[in-house]
């Protein structure tokens, strides 16, 4: 018997929101059924109760669902928690926790369904991991922010569009080789179902959903304008500094002296007083 992961050791980069509480939960849980397995010293046999497998998905009837949830090594689990949090973050925060939950459910339990079809009779592995949710993540995130950056190994600068398409296309040539333990065709199905879900759903086209996914990228984007003024006030301070240690306090004018204050403000958050 041999375990079909979905995931490989791959580094996505990108600046996630804060831990939402969707993600926090399901981070949680899948830690915990990991850590689980390997203080019971179990592992093997809850992957056999939990694990989703042709051979005992009757009467184990849970396995669909129980099988996100179950992961056969440190990293497997660590890279798709890192990936869920990186980009599962915003989503949730756009679509809510309740939507987003039931897109992760539908993406991961229909990608493990798929797998069930398609090695019915023919395969004695059994399939863990949460990578078909994850994967249906990544298109949902491809295709709500197709021009963002991701940075590949954390060098590599790419557009989500063409990096999503990339690992489409990865999964979809490598379902056609034999021999792995990672599971492309779970990897695939997640990509799909996430993409019809999305495609022909009604909150995909609904007016608050999009009011909301404008918001936040909005807020996205004066972060980074705020961001950029404090890193020029930051500058304009040190050169005025530096004048001031070279030539001397009064080689500064009134008004170098005011913006040297000004920016000093600001920069520690602090408003002068009257």
């Amino acid at each position: 018997m041999r375990y079909q992961f979905q995931s490989q050791q791959t580094q996505f980069t990108w600046n996630p929101r804060t831990f939402t509480d969707a993600i926090k939960v399901l981070i949680l849980i899948n830690v915990g059924m990991y850590l689980l397995q390997i203080i019971t010293g179990s592992q093997e046999k809850m992957v056999e109760i939990f694990g989703l497998s042709t051979q005992t998905i009757w009467p184990l009837i849970w396995q669909p669902i129980t099988y996100m949830f179950m992961h056969g090594g440190v990293w497997h689990v660590v890279i798709n928690m890192f990936v869920l949090w990186m980009f599962g973050s915003e989503l949730e925060s756009i679509w809510g926790k309740k939507e987003f939950l039931k897109y992760y459910f539908v993406t991961g339990v229909g990608a493990g369904l798929i797998w069930l079809l398609f090695n019915i009779g023919g395969s004695s592995s059994i399939l863990i991991g949460a990578s078909g949710a994850v994967y249906g993540i990544l298109m949902a995130y491809g295709l709500m922010f197709p021009n963002r950056t991701v940075y590949i190994y954390f060098l590599f600068p790419v557009k989500v569009k063409w990096f999503v398409l990339f690992i489409g296309a990865i999964a979809f040539f490598s379902t056609m080789g034999t021999g792995s333990n990672i599971s492309h065709l779970t990897h695939l199905s997640g990509m799909l179902i996430g993409y019809l879900y999305l495609r022909f759903s009604d909150h995909w086209r609904n007016i608050t959903f999009n009011f909301r996914k404008k918001i936040v990228e909005l807020k996205s984007l004066q972060k980074e304008k705020d961001k950029q003024k404090k890193m020029e006030l930051k500058q304009e301070v040190d050169m005025l500094l530096d004048k001031a240690n070279i030539c001397g306090w009064e080689s500064l004018s009134e008004e170098e002296h005011s913006k040297l204050q000004s920016a000093s403000w600001k920069l520690s958050s602090k408003k002068p007083k009257n």
